[in-house]
């Protein structure tokens, strides 16, 4: 986990970028990984496409209260439903260079394997719903705001758990974020 040298930028207000990823397995016998957790600093690593990464990072953090979880889905509903993100960058290659950092061992993040509804919602922007259909029942399930808004919390309470021994390291050699809002 935390490691020297970080630097300044490695712990920005303690914000978190939360996204989904094409899932893995760790190794043999293991939970399928689908979402990762990540320190906002992991955005401003030499290895994530830049200034792509700065540009993001920028947008996760600014604003925002020390703690917070930020899905990469609230960031492109923030981003009028994406159509500004050729503006900020290319999150799709950020965030597969995030995972190869992950992957790797250069920084750390809180890897989920979360279940089908809950990854749906938050991959969803944050008054979006989610409808399932449950056979037993021959009915819809509506799942919206208030059910993302408790899967949040509760990746929440699982980070802070976590974070409470230890930060999460966003890794060595990070480069200094941007300071001019777009």
């Amino acid at each position: 986990m935390a490691q020297p040298g970080s630097g300044p930028a490695a712990r920005t207000a303690d914000v978190y970028l939360l996204f989904a990823h094409e899932p893995y397995y760790p190794g043999p016998g293991t939970r399928e990984i689908n979402t990762a957790v990540v320190a906002a600093g992991s955005l401003l690593h030499p290895r994530v496409l830049q200034p792509d990464g700065a540009r993001i990072h920028r947008l996760l953090t600014h604003g925002r209260q020390p703690g917070e979880i930020i899905p990469l889905s609230t960031l492109t509903h923030e981003l009028r439903a994406g159509a500004d993100w050729p503006a900020v960058g290319d999150w799709e290659r950020v965030t597969t260079d995030l995972v190869q950092l992950i992957h790797c061992g250069h920084c750390d993040a809180l890897s989920l394997g979360l279940p089908d509804i809950t990854r749906a919602l938050l991959c969803s922007g944050p008054h979006s719903h989610v409808r399932a259909y449950d056979a037993a029942a021959s009915e819809f399930i509506d799942y919206g705001p208030a059910e993302r808004a408790a899967a949040l919390a509760d990746v929440g309470t699982f980070l802070a758990a976590l974070v409470a021994e230890q930060d999460l390291w966003p890794g060595n050699g990070l480069l200094a974020p941007l300071t001019a809002r777009p």
